[in-house]
């Protein structure tokens, strides 16, 4: 019997995976899944291709560990912001869906490209029915909690209604934070996507599905 322990990574390992990790992801966003190469990827890393499949295996696994990567701490802000609201006790449906989706516009705002680039890397993923799977691992958990909270709210709506509310609502939060120059171009000018507009928007298309129930 091997008792041998596996040895950890080291530091210098750890460095080059998320070196990969995040050229992944800026070249997974860009092109979506079918149009991004490992060679590429490896490139815009500075590492040779075959570090790329060490580390990622095949193409899908490396797609899903960029997708995961930044899943779980999204999920803890949006947990631990939800219950901080429920500690005030303002649970508006504008306050929970606030809540929501301040959560991920601050990161993309305040953290970077490569938190913009995530952005688009879960639209690329929430419409593709092939990662299922992945979506439920990686979002449905959070997603589930804030439906309760909505759902307390509006006890004779459907969950399915409150469902599509919610893919909705992902939706033109996306859409603020990667269309802003599409704003602009109908504004005729520059103009400020605020958030408040956004919940604003969100929260009343979200009341009209759950008051139809």
């Amino acid at each position: 019997m091997n008792t041998a322990r596996k040895r950890a990574p080291s530091a210098r390992s750890l460095e080059t995976k998320a070196r990969i990790l995040d050229a992944a992801e800026l070249v997974f966003a860009e092109r979506g899944f079918e149009g991004a190469a490992l060679r590429d990827i490896a490139k815009l890393a500075a590492v040779p291709v075959g570090l790329v499949h060490h580390h990622g295996n095949s193409k899908e696994d490396l797609f899903c560990q960029t997708v995961r990567r930044r899943a779980a701490e999204m999920a803890d802000i949006r947990i631990k912001s939800l219950e901080a609201l429920k500690e005030t006790g303002d649970l508006s449906l504008y306050a929970i869906l606030e809540c929501f989706i301040r959560a991920y516009i601050i990161l993309a705002e305040t953290g970077g490209d490569h938190w913009r680039a995530y952005g688009r890397l879960v639209a690329h993923v929430s419409s593709d029915p092939r990662w299922e799977k992945l979506t439920k691992e990686c979002f449905d958990p959070t997603a589930s909690r804030y439906l309760d909270e909505i759902l307390k709210l509006y006890p004779n709506a459907k969950r399915p209604a409150a469902a599509a509310g919610q893919v909705y609502s992902v939706s033109a939060m996306l859409a603020h934070l990667n269309s802003g120059w599409r704003i602009d171009a109908l504004g005729n000018g520059h103009t400020e996507t605020e958030l408040e507009r956004l919940v604003t928007f969100c929260t009343a298309g979200f009341e009209a599905i759950l008051s139809q129930e």
